[in-house]
């Protein structure tokens, strides 16, 4: 297996809160996405406990934490972090906060819990590992699809041989995006790109988690539909640690939707949906099998769990900002000639992106 990239460093830390009998946390940005994904995670997971929430509108972050049972509430982001009845910070805001609440947190010496895509490119996604780092402060991310029993059945059909040596990996999603209004997620300065980093990123993840960093790889976009300054289409080879080679493919500008991935092997094909609820088939010289696997009602418990019990000492979380810099490094070089680099930031040059219909 080809080794992870040497810049990106995770503190290694189980046990950061070791002396501690549950994890408090403290939410920044409690938007829709807490509502029910991930939000009641934090009282539902064993030992832990959601103590207070913050958001800028103080009277929404007063509803929020009067209807989830929270027993404080904040309308800014340093008040919050300086409570000293929070032990760990989950930070969901949209993608450009993202570095600075990071920053805050680290200085704070807390851990973090930072919603996916990690950061708007690979540049924030250094700067974020290095302060935490430096503190040596454990670093999550909620890729939280590397917990839920549904992937976790495909990771263990992979790691019985189910299908023998693997010798194929293809991704491909079709989505009608541009016929609704995305908001933040299409506005490059607050998304860092359009819908491939925040849907595109789930999938890439898996990809890595899967099987190991990815390599090789090369990648095209265009804005052909949505008349969004950023990409709806994006395609992409790659080969896996292992050197097997890869496509994906996403369209957000088609009529017809679609989520297939499919890993081929010498034995035989699995194939599930990244998005959809929709069964895993495993396809052998032997048969089909068909495995029907619910998610749990809020779905980022599972990953809640295993952050704190990394916390606690228990067990290491898979998700860590190593791995989620990986997977936006990915996005990166795919994207890199539509946007004419993403190290900088390109969301204030728009008007020289060569990728851009004018």
């Amino acid at each position: 297996m080809a080794p992870p990239d040497s810049s990106a460093t995770h503190v290694v830390a189980p046990g950061f809160l070791r002396d501690r009998g549950s994890v408090r946390w403290g939410i920044i940005g409690c938007g829709d996405v807490t509502e029910i994904k991930s939000g009641p995670g934090f009282n539902k997971a064993e030992r832990s406990q959601l103590v207070a929430v913050m958001r800028r509108d103080g009277a929404r972050a007063a509803d929020y934490a009067r209807r989830h049972n929270v027993p404080r509430w904040y309308d800014t982001t340093a008040a919050l972090i300086a409570d000293p009845e929070v032990d760990a910070v989950y930070i969901a805001t949209p993608p450009d906060a993202h570095l600075d609440c990071a920053l805050q947190v680290a200085a704070a010496g807390k851990p973090a819990y930072v919603e996916k895509p990690m950061a708007r490119n690979t540049a924030e996604c250094d700067a974020m590992i290095a302060a935490f780092a430096s503190r040596g402060l454990p670093l999550f991310v909620a890729y939280y699809r590397r917990m839920l029993p549904r992937f976790r059945a495909v990771e263990e059909l992979l790691d019985l041989g189910a299908v023998g040596t693997v010798t194929g990996v293809h991704y491909f999603q079709a989505e009608p995006y541009h016929r609704r209004d995305a908001g933040w997620r299409t506005t490059p300065a607050t998304a860092g790109g359009g819908h491939f980093l925040d849907l595109g990123s789930h999938t890439l993840d898996l990809m890595d988690h899967f099987f190991g960093p990815l390599g090789h790889i090369a990648g095209n976009a265009a804005c052909l539909a949505s008349g969004y300054s950023v990409e709806d289409a994006v395609s992409a080879s790659f080969t896996t640690a292992e050197g097997v080679p890869g496509t994906a493919q996403w369209n957000f500008a088609s009529e017809v939707r679609h989520d297939t991935f499919r890993i081929n092997g010498t034995e035989g094909q699995i194939e599930f949906s990244v998005f959809e609820n929709a069964p895993v088939r495993l396809v052998t010289a032997a048969g089909a099998k068909v495995l029907t696997i619910e998610h749990p009602p809020h779905v980022q418990q599972p990953l809640i769990q295993s952050v704190v019990d990394d916390l606690l000492g228990r067990a290491p979380c898979p998700s860590t900002g190593a791995s989620a810099r990986r997977t936006t490094r990915v996005m990166d070089t795919i994207l890199d000639s539509y946007y004419g680099g993403r190290q900088d930031k390109f969301w204030e040059r728009i008007d020289t992106w060569p990728g851009r219909r004018r």
